[in-house]
């Protein structure tokens, strides 16, 4: 959430941010609004003092006479107190609704556009070239058993599956991988819940609900399965305050991930493209406002260390700014080359990183105590995916297939295997 306070002046800047992100937020309501609590919350002050100063005037001797209206005339003012008080509850309310339309600022490099708008940063990899006709990770699969979607369906519904055989072992392998770069990288290694509350993931702005929602919600609770382990990593901070000097604080978070995928179809989006359950190893930051954009950086780094050493094709893109989340100051993908996407292969995501400066930890109130100042401020929040589990089998079956009908497991993932290939069957 931005911050309030800041809204009339700084609206022009709020409104084009809104803008560039086809965001329709009415930013002159919002400004309206918090107007209207500022003074309500001034002539709640302005009662209150009447009341403390009527009630210390009762400490006088007063006659029977006197002490009827003087009793009367306090009801009134209680009455009168009580009666701001609800419409300043009211009007907090709605100039809360307001600022969750709103969007965080946009990053002034972000490339201004939908979806296809994004800015390539770069590539690394050239595509294989394979000298027999390449599979796509369904065929593979299928070959190789390596999952099964029809039990997948039977038991629990579309877009659930079994991984099975040599897959299971991989995805773990991916995950250990992940966390021992993460580890070496600084970060503090968790595994995670796999449920949040919905006042952290509201925090988090992970909030739309109804027919927009992405969110599993358990009945009669007020938990939610959680999307990303970037809703409990960043729930850790709630209220609390760091000192300078523990800035900045890693944290790397192992969780299965549940998403209802909404209106998520079309062929780009089979098989293990686009699930409801899955696991994944998340990176996430508090830090300095001052180091936001260099930790940014450094976690798209790791990112990219662990699609090389995967030795997977891919791209980097800044993403455009219609494309960028509410939280998302500036975001990063890494797309992944997918030989059996499309029509001869493309790329399609596998990891983003997002600086989400302060709107995140306004609503969290995780702040940090400057040094020599009076005043605490609000840390910045930085989110990366390290590995995205099935995601990123996609390239790793596709990239790595074999002309005997086999897949190689790339050396620096073999530690973890225990084999350099997955059949042929």
């Amino acid at each position: 959430m931005l911050d309030p306070r800041e809204l009339a002046k700084r609206r022009d800047e709020v409104v084009e941010s809104c803008r560039r992100r086809a965001v329709r937020a009415d930013v002159d309501a919002a400004v309206a609004a918090r107007g209207e609590t500022t003074q309500l919350r001034t002539e709640l002050q302005e009662w209150n003092q009447r009341r403390k100063e009527h009630q210390a005037a009762s400490k006088k001797a007063l006659g029977p006479e006197e002490r009827e209206a003087h009793a009367a005339a306090g009801r009134q003012l209680k009455e009168e107190a009580g009666n701001a008080e609800k419409r300043l509850a009211e009007a907090e309310w709605i100039l809360r609704e307001h600022m969750l339309e709103i969007p965080n600022f946009v990053h002034p490099e972000v490339p201004e556009g939908g979806e296809d708008d994004f800015r390539e940063l770069r590539r690394i990899h050239e595509p294989p070239s394979f000298g027999f006709e390449a599979r796509d990770h369904l065929a593979l699969g299928k070959a190789l058993d390596l999952f099964d979607f029809e039990s997948g369906a039977k038991v629990t519904g579309q877009k659930f599956y079994f991984l099975k055989n040599e897959l299971v072992l991989v995805e773990l392998a991916l995950q250990r991988f992940a966390l021992d770069v993460a580890r070496e990288a600084g970060f503090t290694l968790h595994s995670t819940p796999d449920l949040a509350r919905r006042t952290i993931v509201d925090h988090l702005a992970f909030s739309p609900r109804g027919d927009e929602t992405n969110i599993y919600s358990v009945a009669d609770t007020d938990l939610d399965l959680v999307g990303t382990a970037e809703i409990t990593l960043g729930g850790l901070g709630a209220d609390v305050i760091f000192e300078e000097s523990e800035l900045p604080v890693r944290l790397a978070g192992l969780s299965h991930c549940f998403r209802t995928e909404a209106g998520s179809h079309g062929r780009e989006s089979k098989g293990l493209y686009r699930v409801h359950q899955f696991s994944k190893v998340e990176l996430f930051t508090f830090c300095h406002p001052e180091t936001s954009e260099a930790l940014h950086e450094e976690i798209l780094g790791i990112e990219e260390q662990i699609l090389q050493t995967l030795e997977i094709p891919y791209r980097v893109i800044d993403v455009a700014s219609g494309d960028l989340g509410a939280p998302a100051y500036r975001k990063y993908d890494i797309e992944a080359w997918m030989p059996g996407r499309g029509e001869g292969g493309s790329y399609g995501e596998v990891t983003s990183a997002s600086n989400c400066t302060n709107f995140q930890s306004r609503r969290l109130k995780t702040r940090f105590r400057r040094t020599g100042a009076k005043k605490n401020d609000l840390v910045h929040t930085l989110n990366g995916t390290a590995v995205a589990t099935p995601r990123l089998l996609i390239p790793l079956l596709e990239n790595h297939q074999q002309a005997d009908g086999s897949v190689a497991v790339p050396e620096g993932l073999r530690q973890y295997t225990g084999f350099d290939r997955i059949g042929p069957r």
